[in-house]
């Protein structure tokens, strides 16, 4: 039997690209949500399989979330009998690899990446949830005015403006940019 697997990510967080790769599977397995724990439609489907099944995902990263995790599922399958199939990478589990190094270590780079974008993405949308400021907090109007203001005098250089108003160079001339552009 060919399962699939897929769960809400940071870029298909309505699994729709994942859905389009999978329409040959007999039955799919889908997470409400995308975070790493309790991932209970992976753990009902890892009770399901029999030997000769194949899992179909996307890419590493759909099953799993870290590099240890990966190597769990892959000895459990193997173990059980059942291919994992990683549709953009091209990946079959129970096949002999011809890759250059160089290719293996562009597909971990690629699942890495992916970690830290899901992890990112759910820790900013946590952030969201309980009302915090996200991003570099803005400088307060009256210390740009004012650099603006001494920039402007040319009794100042860059060092005094910023020792004076916290404001750095490179933010200084953003805002007279946008201050020119009005």
């Amino acid at each position: 039997m060919i399962y699939g697997y897929i769960r809400p990510l940071y870029n298909d967080e309505q699994c729709d690209n994942q859905l389009k790769l999978l329409k040959d599977c007999k039955e799919i397995f889908r997470e409400s949500h995308g975070s790493q724990k309790k991932r209970a439609e992976l753990e009902q489907m890892l009770m399901v399989l029999q030997k000769g099944d194949i899992i179909k995902v996307e890419r590493m990263f759909v099953l799993a979330d870290t590099t240890r995790h990966l190597m769990e599922l892959l000895k459990i399958c193997e173990k059980d009998g059942v291919t994992i199939q990683f549709l953009n990478e091209g990946i079959n589990s129970n096949e002999v690899l011809n890759f250059s190094l160089q290719e293996m270590m562009e597909h971990m780079l690629n699942f890495q990446s992916d970690i830290v974008k899901q992890s990112t993405s759910i820790g900013l949308a946590h952030a969201k949830e309980q009302g915090k400021a996200i991003g570099r907090p803005k400088k307060s109007d009256e210390n740009i005015k004012r650099a603006i203001a001494m920039y402007h005098s040319g009794d100042y250089t860059l060092l005094d403006i910023k020792n004076e108003t916290g404001i750095s160079k490179s933010t200084l001339y953003r805002y007279l940019e946008s201050v020119g552009d009005e």
